[in-house]
């Protein structure tokens, strides 16, 4: 009698699992490494597939190139504005968002918004969708704004101007600290950036109210 094992043969998955598989293969490898490392011969070997399973489920590279981006920041987006609650007054809570965007563990993310903007210029897909998830950001950090500046009688804001800001100042920043270019407190920069798009900033801390000598009697 025969009695030699055989390694069972490997789960045929349902096509919306594998679809879902090549998906999340290509995030998990676009945040690894950017999205520019994406093309269907490095998603098949992340998954474990083969290139013309990839280009069965993704015909176009571009496409899934702009899906993928979209996934990746749309997460971040929900993840930190819908966590936010304004507790401690306007001027705390952005300092608070800014401080969080500009954390360390994010620089991920950082990358791959930074090569999309670079990728986005031929790649039209890429540069629809990055339009369209920075609109994104501005509406929804605007209600979040808006929403905080209600609860708060000593600050104000108009949602739109710091929206753009507090945003410009993150993607600024964001893309400094990749090559290791950025100032020495963040803290400081996050204060003096709420402070900017305040109704009514607070003095910056190097200030003084000393008069000089054509001032002195």
């Amino acid at each position: 009698m025969n009695t030699t094992s055989r390694a069972p043969a490997p789960r045929r998955l349902p096509p919306e699992e594998r679809e879902r598989t090549i998906v999340d293969g290509a995030v998990a490898l676009a945040r690894e490494s950017g999205i520019d490392t994406l093309t269907v011969r490095a998603v098949a070997a992340r998954v474990g597939v083969t290139p013309a399973l990839v280009a069965h489920y993704r015909p176009v590279m571009d496409v899934f190139v702009a899906e993928v981006f979209g996934t990746i920041v749309a997460a971040e987006r929900d993840e930190v504005l819908d966590d936010f609650t304004p507790a401690g007054g306007l001027r705390a809570s952005l300092r608070r968002l800014v401080e969080t965007l500009l954390d360390d563990s994010r620089e991920d993310v950082a990358l791959v918004w930074v090569q999309a903007w670079s990728l986005g210029v031929r790649n039209e897909p890429l540069g629809e969708r990055v339009r369209a998830e920075m609109d994104l950001w501005q509406s929804r950090l605007e209600e979040v704004i808006a929403d905080a500046a209600s609860r708060d009688p000593d600050d104000s804001a108009d949602p739109a101007f710091a929206a753009w800001m507090l945003l410009a100042m993150v993607d600024g920043m964001s893309a400094h600290a990749l090559v290791k270019w950025a100032p020495r407190d963040r803290a400081d920069l996050a204060r003096r950036t709420v402070a900017a798009v305040l109704d009514r900033p607070e003095p910056p801390a190097s200030a003084v109210t000393t008069r000089t000598s054509e001032e002195r009697p």
